[in-house]
């Protein structure tokens, strides 16, 4: 039996007031000169003392000491800047680095001015800290900014659903079942690199799988019978090799369980990879399964199929796109009121179908703003009858969906007044809500790992969205000198 000691890395939060450098001043004066019209109008709404103390709290929560004692890590009103910098440039972690390093007008706006800048793990590290929990009550909190300073109102809503993509390759059978090999393979190399000499034989199967995998596509080209048997063949190869593999990882965790395994090197990076193995194994069991039901079954709809070992909470959905009949990731609903405010957003759980997010919509319409719309519109998805009745008994004086299919007079003749007309005109911004969302804000594919990494990554496109959606509001009010 190995005992296993937890080392727990202490980072105090730094304070959100940065004393300047003497040396700097003068460049300061000269920097503060450069204007960025996209930036400075979000300055003053990131100041909101709310707002960093949300993140301040996640942060004190890393570890029991994080608020008195560690090394200094980034203050949060920097985590806050920084996060929205990311989001509205597109940037990764390590390219929010370089530009932090190279770009005087980024270090004003982050409060970096003259200091030394975070590592791009530093930055990975901490934002993975803001929790999908906190994300949202960053979001509530700059749609409270929103409604206190007269931006959103909650009179009208409309609502739509879209997909965002999980960070993966296109998902086929004989793609996963060689990351299945490579991944397990990589951590069985890792622990014999620790164990003592021969007592963990590692065979590679990266040139018999490499070989596999292009017969695979070769053969899949053509649906003629000799090269569908050449595919089988080639699958049922690449299977065996597969499952050699997990056959040998689950021997190791069985040694390890029972302290069986000679380990001459350090127990914790034995531990991270056993770790590994045993989160890889169960989900390349089901890859085996699904290829095994598909190939030789002709069974293509495997209940809870894996559509990758990384982001195994990735969905097909399918939207009748003609162009992309199959999108691999989440489906997610965004509620928008007036002035382009997204006041919620929900990463919802499969494929369902649109009218089941319309009630959700309304009641979190009602708990952000303490009423229910005067107006409450989406496309003809969300359209039923029960969905309507509801709406009206919430307090919805104007439902507006429009109905599929051949209409009848009565519906025809309700659908061709003025006021519903003009409501489905503006529910079609929501589309380039959405787009603005997709396209400027990053949200088309998000690169966080894991269920709650996506959650966080939807939060913070929306967010970002919204702080700029209020500063464009005032911009166009000064300008139309409506200064309030």
């Amino acid at each position: 039996m190995y005992i296993l000691l937890d080392i727990i890395e202490y980072v105090v939060i730094n304070s959100t007031s940065h004393q300047p450098w003497l040396f700097y001043s003068p460049l300061a004066l000269q920097a503060a000169l450069l204007k960025d019209d996209l930036l400075d109008p979000v300055d003053q709404l990131l100041e909101d003392p709310a707002l960093v103390d949300l993140v301040q709290q996640c942060l004190a929560a890393r570890s029991p000491a994080s608020a008195r004692t560690g090394r200094p890590g980034i203050p949060p009103d920097r985590v806050l800047r920084c996060c929205v910098m990311k989001h509205l440039k597109g940037w990764s972690f390590r390219d929010l680095e370089r530009e932090l390093r190279s770009n005087l007008v980024y270090r004003r706006f982050t409060r970096f001015d003259a200091e030394v800048t975070p590592d791009f793990t530093t930055f990975c590290r901490t934002f993975a800290l803001l929790t999908p929990q906190v994300t949202e009550q960053i979001h509530q909190r700059v749609v409270s900014l929103a409604r206190e300073q007269g931006v959103a109102r909650g009179r009208k809503l409309r609502t739509d659903t879209s997909v965002v993509e999980s960070n993966v390759h296109y998902p086929t059978d004989s793609s996963l079942l060689g990351d299945g090999i490579r991944v397990l393979s990589r951590s069985l190399e890792r622990i014999a690199a620790e164990c003592k000499d021969g007592a963990l034989n590692v065979v590679h199967h990266g040139r018999a799988v490499k070989y596999r995998l292009l017969e695979i596509s070769r053969a899949a080209k053509s649906l003629t019978e000799a090269n569908q048997q050449r595919m089988r063949d080639s699958y049922q190869k690449l299977v065996g090799l597969t499952r050699s593999v997990v056959r040998q990882a689950s021997e190791v965790v069985q040694r390890w369980r029972k302290g069986r395994l000679k380990v001459v090197g350090k127990f914790l990076r034995v531990e991270a990879q056993i770790d590994q193995l045993r989160h890889f194994l169960p989900l390349l069991e089901k890859v085996i399964t699904q290829t095994k039901e598909r190939v030789w079954g002709g069974n293509c709809h495997v209940e809870g199929k894996v559509l990758s070992l990384f982001e195994p909470h990735t969905e097909v959905i399918r939207k009748g796109k003609a162009h992309k009949p199959n999108e691999f990731g989440r489906l997610v609903r965004i509620d928008e009121v007036e002035n382009g405010i997204v006041s919620g957003y929900q990463v919802l759980e499969g494929n369902p179908d649109d009218h089941t997010a319309w009630m959700p919509a309304l009641e979190q319409h009602q708990a952000c703003f303490g009423r229910a719309p005067q107006m409450a519109t989406a496309d003809r998805g969300f359209f039923s009858a029960k969905n309507e009745r509801e709406a009206q008994e919430l307090g919805v004086k104007k439902v507006v969906l429009p109905a599929p299919g051949r209409l009848s007079v009565k519906r025809a003749k309700l659908q061709k007044q003025r006021w519903f007309r003009r409501a489905l005109r503006w529910r079609a911004g929501c589309e380039a809500t959405i787009s603005t969302l997709k396209h400027p804000f990053s949200m088309l594919r998000a690169t966080y790992k894991t269920d709650a990494g996506f959650q966080r990554y939807v939060g913070w496109c929306v967010i970002t969205k919204n702080l700029f959606s209020i500063a464009r509001y005032h911009e166009r009010r000064r300008i139309n000198g409506k200064v309030d």
